[in-house]
């Protein structure tokens, strides 16, 4: 909500901190014996709870696990304690360029929408534990939710679990909330410098708006963004580290979310190379979308997309969360067995149209985070 920027992820973290018939130590306490672990969070389109544990034991876990889904209190102390972890976390990142390049970056690309939010001092301290306990009757409800269960468990024991722990959990009487508006922000194309004296490092970062993971482009422009960022051997890293010792690390992310999410290419360098820094991230995005990818390149790029979605869904728990993503973007679970016919089956003519389309200098918005006075005069004129 505006004015409550983090309240979903601080509503997700108070669930395992007490529930009204569990207190924090006693549910720590009841899941390390069991030698299972819990642990919730919140992204930009949806919460989870995740329980991993042993077969034999599963009953006591799930015990646990449905207590916190259902039954968070919301104790004062709690919250207290969580929004000062958030806002010890906060000052951190807030000294970090990289950090609030990402900061800066969300709210230049989506403004005001529900993707914007961007959790502040300011906001955080705004948290009630009535705004938690609201958010959590609203947005946590059975008619919204999945479970997955993976693992040695047959289909009928977990529908068994499925109707012991959570058979009974009503919906509330009123419907279910609305998607919020999270459609691009259309301020015009900016470049925000923010000024950190002294900082060692600048952060350099261009975004564009990219598609929803139901979006017909997705995988062609999935391909395309490895190609330009997405690992050690592609282009961004090859000509900004591998070529001129610019940065550690230059990637591209391509963010896979419900309504259209952001593209962004990122590098942190000396800040005497920062404007160098951007105009070959530039390069390499306006050459992804007018020059072809040769067939070979764009076969290597597969195969790193295809080997890192085959090592993240090789253990239980890398399988629920994929199979779970598929239901928040209403995807049918048979389509975690396509995916690498999907990756594999993009062509080089249909990566380019996807890039022709998405990946555009001209319209990116930068951002540079570091010390100004090395870089701000060059980089406007650029």
């Amino acid at each position: 909500p505006q004015g409550r920027a983090g309240l979903a992820g601080l509503s997700a973290d108070l669930l395992t901190r007490g529930t009204t018939t569990r207190g924090a130590a006693e549910i720590a306490s009841q899941i390390e014996s069991l030698g299972a672990s819990l642990s919730a969070g919140a992204g930009v389109d949806s919460g989870a709870v995740s329980l991993q544990t042993r077969t034999d034991r599963v009953e006591q876990a799930f015990t646990v696990f449905a207590d916190v889904v259902r039954n968070p209190a919301f104790a004062q102390e709690e919250l207290d304690r969580a929004r000062q972890q958030a806002l010890d976390g906060l000052q951190v990142a807030l000294r970090q360029p990289g950090a609030i390049a990402s900061m800066a970056m969300t709210r230049a690309l989506y403004g005001e929408t529900a993707y914007g939010g961007v959790a502040s001092p300011r906001s955080l301290a705004a948290i009630t534990t009535e705004d938690a306990a609201s958010f959590h009757r609203m947005y946590w409800r059975p008619d919204t939710a999945v479970l997955v269960i993976t693992g040695d468990v047959s289909a009928d024991e977990g529908f068994a679990l499925a109707e012991r722990f959570f058979g009974d959990w009503q919906r509330p009487a009123g419907a279910a909330p609305a998607q919020p508006d999270a459609s691009a922000h259309a301020a015009g194309v900016r470049t925000i410098v923010i000024d950190l004296p002294q900082t060692g490092q600048a952060a350099v970062a261009m975004g564009l708006r990219g598609v929803a993971r139901t979006d017909a482009d997705y995988f062609p422009l999935l391909v395309a963004n490895n190609v330009l960022g997405g690992g050690y051997s592609a282009r961004l890293n090859a000509e900004i580290r591998i070529r001129r010792g610019l940065s550690y690390g230059a990637s591209s992310s391509l963010q896979a979310r419900r309504a259209p999410g952001p593209i962004i290419a990122s590098a942190q360098t000396r800040n005497d190379a920062a404007v160098q820094v951007y105009e070959l991230m530039r390069a390499e995005i306006q050459r992804i979308a007018t020059e072809r990818v040769p067939a070979a390149e764009l076969t290597a790029r597969k195969a790193v997309l295809i080997g890192n979605f085959g090592r993240q869904i090789e253990t239980t728990a890398g399988l629920a969360g994929q199979i779970s993503t598929l239901a928040l973007y209403g995807l049918p679970p048979e389509r975690l067995g396509a995916y690498v016919a999907d990756v594999t089956a993009v062509t080089p003519e249909q990566a380019q149209a996807a890039a022709q389309r998405y990946f555009d200098a001209n319209r990116a918005d930068v951002v540079v985070v570091g010390d100004a006075q090395h870089f701000y005069d060059r980089l406007r004129r650029v």
